[in-house]
């Protein structure tokens, strides 16, 4: 079922003061001067709390389900038993089943990569990465060889903040995002794998090229720190750079190109607050911390984000869409270079959660929603 929507509300501009050693940031940029007027139809639906998604190269995609199924959904919107031989999964609070990536080589190899929280005994567990060899069906489809990858260390009890996307560079290494595990302290902690970005190679190993940091203790396979709860990672097709979205506290929900070496202060500068209203950390700078690319205040649960590339609406050339949980919208982010200089807001009368947001082979933008009878959204322009 289509339904035609156009876009009603629009956010004003407003500056933040900095120092004069730090650029100027804006918590909100004006409304852009295209509005997207766009269909919206259902190709899925009945899946629980679907949370990744990757298209393969026949058109079917394949979902991930949180409680820790995999699903192979097509065209017509049926949805496949649940691929065989995925590991168990810590399916608690956030925990479970998370991202899906396709080996650059998977027509050749048949090789995906998957995140998942990763029970590792007495109650604890981590933000873990297998890769498995995929072999399709008709009616589904089975994962063998799985090889776990990455296991984010120490593992911990709880069940909030894990991350996690992959994200796959042109050099073929992978970026994985993990959450500092409510833990908010251990981003800054070089000894363990919360609140960072992880650099590994396809099979595990640590590029040669990865930073170098100082203690006899630090994990090598981290790439940047200081990050709170990252949920959205995507490479840029243009510049073939990494872009993040991450999870602030109440406001301060981030974007950011993190880059390697770099600090970018959870908790030491955030600009959020906490929930109970108390401030965290300095303020909103330090020297030798990273200023976000862009923030929302109030926060907006940013989850899944892509950039728009393909040919069939020109409109929507180098916008970044990112999903909105609590803000229960898409956010369309006019890029000009590192700059966020436009944002629209997308779907939001719809009332739902959008977990993850993907460009499909058809141009159409296609978007996960956050619910135990989740659906799959194709949205295209209208002109």
């Amino acid at each position: 079922m289509k339904r035609r929507i156009t876009t009603g509300v629009w956010f004003g501009l407003m500056a933040v003061a900095a120092a004069t050693t730090v650029r100027a940031e804006q918590t909100k940029a004006p409304a852009p001067s295209f509005k997207s007027r766009v269909a919206v139809e259902t190709v899925a639906k009945g899946l629980n709390h679907p949370w990744g998604m990757q298209f393969l190269p026949d058109g079917r995609m394949l979902v991930t389900e949180r409680p820790g199924r995999l699903r192979i959904v097509d065209g017509k919107g049926t949805i496949s038993p649940p691929v065989t031989g995925v590991p168990a999964v810590f399916a608690t609070g956030q925990g479970g089943l998370l991202d899906v990536a396709l080996d650059p080589q998977f027509s050749t190899n048949g090789r995906i990569y998957f995140s998942y929280a990763e029970p590792r005994g007495a109650g604890t567990a981590g933000t873990s990465v297998a890769s498995a060899k995929l072999t399709l069906a008709d009616s589904g489809g089975a994962l063998s060889d799985v090889r776990v990858i990455f296991r984010q260390e120490p593992a911990t009890t709880g069940g909030l903040h894990f991350g996690s996307r992959i994200a796959i560079a042109r050099d073929g290494n992978l970026f994985i995002t993990t959450g500092e595990r409510y833990q908010r302290d251990r981003s800054q902690d070089l000894s363990a794998h919360y609140g960072k970005i992880i650099r590994i190679a396809p099979d595990g190993s640590v590029p040669p090229d990865n930073p170098k940091w100082p203690g006899n203790d630090a994990k090598p396979q981290i790439w940047s720190l200081g990050h709170r709860n990252v949920q959205a990672a995507a490479i840029d097709p243009a510049s073939g750079r990494l872009w993040t979205v991450e999870h602030g506290a109440r406001g301060g929900d981030e974007v950011n190109h993190p880059e390697a070496g770099k600090n970018y202060g959870w908790p030491i500068i955030t600009y959020g607050i906490d929930y109970n209203g108390s401030k965290i950390g300095v303020g909103t700078q330090r020297e030798g911390l990273e200023q976000p690319v862009y923030y929302w205040d109030p926060s907006i649960a940013p989850s899944g984000m892509a950039f728009y590339a393909h040919e069939r609406f020109s409109e929507w050339r180098g916008s970044l869409f990112v999903g909105a949980l609590a803000g229960q919208h898409i956010a369309r982010l006019v890029m000009r270079g590192d700059e966020v200089v436009a944002e629209e807001k997308l779907l939001g009368d719809l009332g739902e959660r959008f977990r993850d947001v993907r460009q499909g082979p058809d141009g159409a933008i296609y978007a996960l929603t956050d619910h135990p009878e989740g659906r799959v959204l194709r949205i295209i322009l209208e002109r």
